[in-house]
């Protein structure tokens, strides 16, 4: 580690508060302990996580970060419960992720609507999987699209939306169930860079109101620091830096990215995993 801003990053860090009666339960939020995952190979396993170990705070918003083939999406299919680890142990609050599914929201780079249902039909799905009275889950569907800036789409077809509305509606759809842990592969990857910006800028400010315990994964470095209180440097499924930004909230995007401590904390870790 350099002497320069990386080196008082772990330091001078604030750390989250748990929320929550399950987050006060437990000091842990994700354990993964010695986690080794490998898929059959032509010329033997092809070892995707090897001997990873992560603990992740209640109310933490961490970020996973590296390049395509990493381990990122891999380590979150792990916390999903939808992936076994071939060696190791990981838990959810104190329990296997399997156990824990009700507590868990997953949003994906693609918004995945179902293109049969209205924005606030979408945004209701996961209530209504769940036994959500009808009028009840219609209202916190309504709700939840005014809070990303949607109140006036409730209606439309996914093929209505933009891009980035569509992406909106699966914020809303997976913040609506009020998840304690909420992972998160790539979600703004597929948007154009301002469009980019204000779901990022949005999808914080509806954090801030929860602190729900948040992993997502990216490859962009910048977005990371932007986002995290916690940013994890992977290549080949290992850790190549752990380190905890100092940086304020509530953040302005904007301003956040062209402070000297951000672009030189970015300078920095741009050079590891290069």
């Amino acid at each position: 580690m350099s002497s320069g801003i990386l080196s008082r990053t772990v330091a001078g860090a604030r750390r989250p508060h748990a929320i929550g009666p399950a987050m006060q339960q437990t000091t842990t939020a994700v354990d993964l302990k010695n986690v080794t995952v490998a898929f059959p190979g032509d010329e033997g396993p092809n070892v995707v996580v090897d001997d990873f170990s992560l603990e992740v705070e209640p109310g933490e918003f961490l970020v996973l970060v590296g390049r395509s083939g990493c381990g990122k999406t891999t380590i979150l299919n792990l916390v999903a419960g939808v992936l076994d680890a071939t060696m190791g142990a990981v838990s959810v609050y104190g329990k296997k992720p399997s156990e824990q599914r009700s507590i868990l929201g997953y949003m994906f780079a693609r918004d995945a609507l179902l293109p049969w249902r209205t924005a606030v039909r979408n945004v209701e799905l996961g209530l209504e999987i769940l036994g959500t009275p009808r009028g009840e889950r219609r209202a916190a569907a309504t709700e939840m699209l005014e809070a990303v800036g949607l109140g006036h789409a409730t209606k439309r077809l996914p093929w209505q939306l933009s891009q980035g509305m569509r992406q909106r509606v699966a914020l809303a759809r997976t913040w609506v169930r009020k998840p304690q842990l909420l992972l998160m592969d790539e979600p703004f990857a597929a948007l154009d860079a301002q469009t980019r910006h204000d779901a990022q800028q949005k999808f914080l400010e509806i954090w801030q109101g929860s602190r729900a315990t948040v992993i997502l994964v990216t490859h962009d470095l910048h977005e990371a620091l932007l986002l995290a209180d916690r940013v994890v440097l992977l290549s080949e499924g290992k850790v190549l830096r752990d380190v905890r930004p100092s940086f304020s909230r509530p953040r302005d995007l904007d301003a956040l990215a062209k402070s000297p401590e951000f672009v030189q904390l970015e300078a920095e870790l741009r050079d590891l995993l290069t």
